[in-house]
């Protein structure tokens, strides 16, 4: 794969993955031969249309969904807006209170803080030591004003595996439309909308090896949404605006691939996680690996190292042709620490000092042993640096 060149070890795949040559060769076939509006009706439109189409099967498919339950959308961050927005306004006069997770993606918990600004009223469930959210929390906090409940399938930073079956359970005995954000799981996990219940979910394409700016939006048939997007009647007449088609036969392509490869995958991955988290529990003192020990995403290891900054440490393995992550691709560079283990309880300092390591298909087991002695000296390297900086101020405030 592409992440290889130039010697780099890439271990980010859970903030973006590099796009598959097969599915950059479909997105330029449809790009080069089928151009056409597919909201058009003469033949070029009627060829593209036949091409979306495609695609919303392909996706339903993977889904166990209904076609017409496919909106395509910009990506994760749109699904997520368009869900939570849209419901709660086409629900106004049922209620308006929202259930979340103190965990979630900033595209769900900034948009809750949007939303209570208008009126919305929105509890954010507390998590275990784990990350995991507890199913009768989720009970507890239902209202009679209680219209949506949104709770991701696994999270992003630390890869924990919510129980959304019994999430969803609660859901339908209150009458409650749940969402889940899909975006991690999507492509590693088996996802039936048939047997899970759930009425929405969020997928987005650049996380299984497809293209970026394209993402999906499952809403099961019979549920009601307001749109966000206005001015045409494309995907159903709740998302106006003409498909990003290269992009959607893409995502089709990127998800046709992932999914005849998937299971095997994941044993590969959950194999490399071990021995990853193994080597480096060994060998490197006060390393805690976070997240659940057993539902957790394959390849995934968020890791503390008592002492070392973690944006030092990140950069420290950058500059070795190792890339790695502090957390959520849409939090790095933030000053703040991880809102996830903060809310597990940790406190800001162990919160600043943890990395996360998200393997994928270029990785191997040649990589473990590369990453395991790069993360054992430059966590040395930092501490050894913090305790002369503490050192340091510890004589100058004596002397002065």
């Amino acid at each position: 794969m592409e992440e290889k060149r130039n010697n780099l070890i890439y271990c980010d795949h859970s903030a973006t993955t590099p796009i598959d040559p097969a599915v950059l060769d479909e997105m330029q076939r449809v790009s080069k031969d089928v151009w056409g509006n597919p909201s058009s009706v003469h033949q070029l439109g009627r060829t593209a249309k036949v091409q979306l189409e495609y695609a919303r099967e392909a996706i339903a498919q993977t889904l166990n969904a209904y076609r017409n339950e496919i909106l395509f959308t910009s990506g994760g961050t749109e699904a997520n807006n368009f869900v939570l927005r849209g419901l709660v306004h086409q629900l106004k006069n049922r209620g308006n209170h929202i259930i979340t997770a103190s965990v979630e993606h900033h595209a769900v918990l900034e948009t809750c803080q949007a939303l209570e600004k208008q009126g919305v009223q929105v509890t954010y469930l507390d998590v275990d030591e784990y990350g995991r959210v507890n199913p009768d929390d989720v009970e507890k906090a239902i209202t009679d004003a209680t219209i949506l409940i949104s709770i991701m399938h696994a999270n992003n930073e630390i890869g924990t595996i919510n129980p959304i079956e019994e999430i969803g359970v609660i859901a339908r005995q209150h009458n409650i439309v749940f969402h889940s954000d899909a975006v991690q799981t999507y492509g590693k996990l088996n996802i039936d909308t048939e047997k899970m219940p759930v009425d929405a979910l969020s997928i987005s394409g650049h996380k299984i090896y497809g293209p970026k700016g394209i993402g999906v939006l499952f809403l099961q048939k019979g549920i009601s949404i307001t749109p966000q997007l206005t001015g045409g009647s494309q995907e159903r007449n709740l998302r106006a605006g003409t498909e990003n088609l290269p992009a959607i036969a893409g995502l089709a392509k990127a998800a046709e691939l992932i999914f005849s490869s998937r299971d095997a995958e994941n044993e590969r991955l959950r194999n490399l996680q071990k021995q990853l988290e193994t080597a480096v529990l060994e060998t490197i003192p006060g390393a805690v690996v976070h997240g659940h020990p057993q539902q957790r995403l394959p390849g995934l290891s968020h890791i503390g190292f008592e002492g070392a900054d973690s944006e030092s440490l990140v950069m420290n393995l950058d500059m070795r042709g190792i890339a790695v992550s502090s957390g959520s691709a849409c939090s790095s560079g933030s000053v703040n620490p991880s809102h996830v283990l903060m809310a597990m309880g940790y406190d800001k300092t162990a919160a600043k000092s943890a990395i996360r390591i998200s393997l994928g298909k270029s990785n191997s087991e040649q990589d473990i042993p590369k990453i395991v002695t790069a993360l054992k000296e430059e966590v040395s390297r930092i501490r050894n640096a913090s305790n002369k900086r503490k050192k340091t101020r510890a004589t100058l405030a004596q002397t002065t």
